[in-house]
């Protein structure tokens, strides 16, 4: 079993920026993807971005492309969204996700975290 508690959410202005951290713990030597998904009001979790445990291998949703960076800290267990130039459309909560797979894709999810709120204003 892995677990995993985000923290770093909270209220921003558009244009703001946060840092959304993710700290896995358990049997992490079974994961080799960490991620992060976001669920707005009346919509689907949609993939963010995500990077490979080993490798370091990032991947990004098109709408976060260029203004959200993941990154990982192997020695901490942690994996970081630093998320710039924010908008009224990423709000949302957001998921810190991690699979067996290297792909992190949703139905091979295998353990998700209890969820951080991310508010941007207008």
């Amino acid at each position: 079993q892995v677990q995993l508690v985000e923290s770093g959410g909270g209220l921003v202005q558009a244009g703001g920026s946060l840092r959304l951290s993710c700290a896995a713990s358990g049997s992490i030597f079974s994961i080799n993807a960490m991620g992060w998904y976001r669920q707005a009001p009346g919509k689907e979790r949609e993939f963010v971005a995500s990077i490979t445990w080993r490798g370091g291998s990032t991947y990004y949703a098109d709408a976060v492309k260029g203004r959200f960076t993941i990154s990982r800290d192997n020695a901490k267990n942690k994996v970081y969204l630093q998320m710039n130039s924010l908008k009224p459309e990423d709000t949302a909560v957001y998921y810190c996700a991690a699979a067996r797979s290297a792909t992190m894709r949703k139905d091979l999810v295998d353990y998700w975290g209890q969820g951080t709120q991310v508010t941007v204003s207008s």
